[in-house]
């Protein structure tokens, strides 16, 4: 896999010309989970047309990738069962349909959701790396601005 390939499907899914949230991680043992989520207007219009997103203020995505540690490398990315779903504030659930992008040995998983102005998420992820049984789970909170 050619780091330079995974980098720049990251810059173009992760901005548009404009800096959005930092990516965050979590570790769990072998593997590291990143994961962002922002307004799908921050992609530029070529990405979004590639990987047939609509582009809106009011669309939020999230992506993830799944990383197994190797020594000496920034990790290798697998493969995985991704589940998510979001929760509004007000308890609203929100089932996240996953799919899978893959370019030159990079994997990511996106999925889509609509957003109101102010609106805060509570996303829930479930993840189980290929060959595993256990799922990695954890939770992270975003708030969207779409005015």
């Amino acid at each position: 896999m050619s780091r330079i390939s995974t980098t720049l499907i990251a810059v173009l899914l992760l901005t548009a010309g404009i800096t959005v949230n930092a990516e965050q991680s979590k570790t769990f043992g072998d593997y590291t989970i990143h994961y962002a989520a922002f307004t799908t207007d921050l992609l530029s219009p070529e990405v979004a047309r590639l990987y047939k997103i609509r582009r809106s203020k009011n669309r939020a995505i999230i992506n993830i990738s799944v990383l197994k540690k190797v020594m000496g490398t920034t990790g290798q990315p697998v493969k995985a069962q991704v589940e998510a779903s979001a929760t509004n504030l007000n308890r609203q659930l929100k089932n996240l349909n996953t799919r899978e992008l893959s370019s030159n040995g990079a994997i990511y998983y996106i999925a889509e959701t609509s957003v109101n102005n102010k609106e805060t998420l509570n996303f829930d992820l479930n993840i189980i790396p290929e060959g595993e049984t256990v799922a990695l789970s954890f939770s992270f909170q975003e708030q969207f601005f779409t005015d």
